[in-house]
């Protein structure tokens, strides 16, 4: 929310409408967890903490996919061996970091 709620008023104010009947999913003491565990285990850069933790709330909660345009520290061939691997040190299944246009199917 505070994401997309930044920026030219505007567009943010569209951003939001298109939300606004999703389901928000919080971040618990276990997403932080993970998160933290994510950065000490440089899977992803301390300075990028909201994507660990957008990672992992998404991993706690059971979540099968985490569409984003986040190619430099999450939807990354580089990163996302290593994301995974510290999500199943930590008995969570790791969701399929993806693009909106990866998971589109034209069948």
């Amino acid at each position: 929310m505070e994401e997309i709620s930044s920026g030219d008023f505007v567009a943010a104010k569209r951003r939001l409408s298109v939300i606004e009947k999703i389901p928000m999913l919080e971040a618990t003491e276990n997403s932080k967890k993970l998160a933290k565990a994510l950065i000490v285990e440089n899977a992803v850069p301390e300075s990028s903490a909201e994507d660990a933790l957008h990672i992992s709330i998404a991993a706690v909660q059971n979540i099968d996919f985490l569409l984003t345009w986040n190619f430099k520290h999450i939807n990354n061939a580089n990163t996302r061996d290593k994301i995974s691997k510290v999500i199943a040190q930590l008995d969570y299944a790791c969701p399929v970091l993806c693009s909106p246009e990866e998971l589109v199917n034209d069948k």
